[in-house]
């Protein structure tokens, strides 16, 4: 799908939250810039209008509570080794209540075996166009919610 500017990348994230019932895993794919981290703060103001969204770029995870779930942010592109989220204890969250937002999850080398939604950004035109990519059920659900 096209998505035209900032308000409308705002505009699908908050849908995206809508969408989403439960935890799981959502990977955002995208080069520098491109708006992955405008896409996780329009999801987090869906639910609270004033949330303040912190870019994880340096401390590689924020935490964040909603009406149906907990949110962690990553932005993994400091990750030197994969190995340092055990450091960060990233296991012991994964459950059915925390929905966890991964830039760059490339860089975490598989240690996250089971994502649900892989959402792709490219720069198109003067807009972006964003692919969604299912892997679990609530995922289907998720992606089939925009058409």
């Amino acid at each position: 799908m096209f998505i035209s500017d900032t308000n409308a990348m705002v505009d699908f994230s908050q849908q995206l939250f809508k969408a989403c019932a439960n935890g799981g895993v959502i990977f955002l794919n995208g080069n520098l810039g491109v708006g992955k981290t405008t896409l996780v703060r329009g999801f987090l103001q869906a639910n609270n209008k004033n949330e303040r969204v912190r870019s994880p770029t340096y401390t590689l995870m924020e935490q964040y509570e909603t009406d149906k779930f907990s949110v962690i942010h990553m932005d993994l592109y400091r990750l030197s080794d994969p190995e340092e989220l055990e450091y960060l204890a990233v296991r012991e969250l994964i459950d059915k209540n925390t929905l966890f937002l991964i830039e760059w999850p490339e860089k975490a080398g598989g240690y996250f075996k089971n994502v649900d939604l892989e959402i792709n950004i490219d720069y198109e035109k003067q807009g972006r166009r964003v692919e969604l990519i299912a892997h679990s059920e609530w995922a289907i659900k998720v992606k089939d919610s925009f058409q």
